[in-house]
Formats: C-alpha cells, structure tokens, sequence
C-alpha cells in the first residue's frame, strides 16, 4: 500500500524539527565542537562530531560514545598518595603459591597466560590446550619478536607481574592475608608474557623508574598498573603518580582494561 503525499510530507516535517530541535539545544552545540587532545569527552576512537553527523550518517547507536570519558586519570586521582612503606619482611613466598589454578580451568596461571600472549601456540598433546610447547611472542614492552620453546630456553619468555610484587608490598601489600596475596600474583590483570631483556631492566620499579622502551604501548601500560593498584587498594607515591599523569597527558582518554577468564583451545 502506497503512502499519500500529504502523509510523506508530514513525517518529512516532523524529522525535519526533530533535527532542529536538537542542534538548538546548548548540548548539541558543545558536542558539535572538534574534541581537542585534552578533552574531558575525548575517547580512543574519532566519533561524528555532532548530533546532526549521527542522525545523518543512521549511526545513533555510536552517539553514546560522546559522553563517554576515558577512566584512567579519574581512577588514577582516586589513588591514595604515600610514601613506600618499608620492604622489610618481603619474599616472593608471602605471594602464595607461584601459578596457580586459581580460575579452576584445569590450567596454571604460567600456560594460561602464555596461551593469551603468543601467537601460532602449539600445546602438548593429550593436556586439552593447557601446556605449551611452542608459540611466538611480539613483546609489547619492547616490540621484540621471541620464539618460546618449552625446555632449557623457556626462560627467555617471563611473565611479568605488572605491578612488581615488591613494589605492591611496599605500597599495601604487606597488610594483606597469604590468602588475597596469592590472588593479586594469580590475576589475569597482573600478568603479562613478556621479553627476557624488559622483565629484567624493570625489575621491581614503578612508573617513576621504568617505563616499556616501546613508547607506543606505554599508556596501556601505565593504564593497567592504574587498573591493578585500584583494584586491590594499593597507592602510589607523588613521584609515580606524576609519572603516570605525564604519559597519560600524551595519550587519547584510556577505560580501564579487565581482567578476564582466557579460553581454552
């Protein structure tokens, strides 16, 4: 059934106000604007810049996208700020037990990880995809490409813990039960698979000190040991945290990465 003319006409008039209504509003005005580097509303992707872009383009779903602030320099200032606490009584043993299967898959924490982190994995047979034996890691600390083969060489892939547990004893840590140390080495947040040369130039130092060579992976960085600390309640000191807020300053607005369970397979 055909629409009559005079029906086309008034739905025509009718999206025509709507349309107008909402670029004569105060909020389509500001939206309207470019979105500057600095930008409270700037995200990590490049959103139509106005309403009227959404309306036109169909893309209203996107228009949420607008209101929605990068997190990790509003977690980042929710952090309490002090010095270290001293290191005194720290060993790696007060972590718990080191790769354990605390997510109950049937895997360790170390195969877990490395099934996350590298490419082309290949796993032993007959453990159902929980043990490697081989795969290639391209390094986001250092942009490196390492070959990880089980055995003598394995070394040369470490999982780095994100925030060095040294660091989180001195800045927490230390008030915790074995019980919730054990999760904070365990967690998915926490662990990254990385290159033998980064892990060991890092060592147990925050931002302040260290920071991945490869400057193209650093706000990721500083935005996960943001997301770990708020997390498990740990603070940092005046000097990292405006370490922080220097790389932060060079980044698009960041959300905070997750911890998420890794599939098997």
């Amino acid at each position: 059934m055909r629409r009559s003319r005079p029906t086309l006409l008034v739905v025509t008039g009718l999206v025509a106000l709507l349309c107008a209504l909402l670029l004569a509003s105060p909020r389509a005005d500001k939206l309207s604007q470019p979105l500057r580097r600095d930008s409270p509303t700037a995200t990590s992707q490049t959103p139509p810049t106005s309403i009227a872009a959404h309306l036109a383009s169909g893309s209203l779903a996107q228009l949420s996208t607008l209101y929605l602030a990068g997190t990790a320099r509003r977690t980042l200032a929710r952090l309490d700020v002090k010095g270290r606490a001293s290191k005194s009584g720290y060993s790696r043993e007060k972590f718990g037990q080191a790769w354990r299967d605390l997510d109950r898959n049937g895997c360790d924490q170390r195969n877990d990880v490395l099934r996350r982190d590298l490419r082309r994995v290949r796993f032993k047979p007959g453990t159902y995809g929980c043990v490697v034996l081989r795969g290639t890691l391209i390094s986001l600390y250092s942009g490196r490409k390492v070959r990880f083969v089980r055995g003598p060489s394995s070394y040369q892939v470490p999982i780095d813990h994100v925030v060095a547990l040294s660091d989180a004893w001195q800045k927490g840590a230390h008030r915790w039960s074995t019980a919730k140390r054990e999760r904070f080495a365990n967690d998915f947040l926490e662990l990254r698979a990385t290159d033998l040369h980064s892990n060991a130039s890092k060592g147990d130092s925050d931002a302040a000190s260290w920071l991945p060579p490869r400057k193209a992976h650093r706000c990721r960085y500083v935005a996960r040991q943001i997301a770990v600390k708020s997390k498990y309640g740990l603070w940092v000191t005046k000097a990292e945290r405006e370490a922080m807020l220097r790389v932060l300053s060079g980044c698009r607005n960041l959300g905070m990465p997750r911890s998420r369970p890794v599939p098997l397979g």
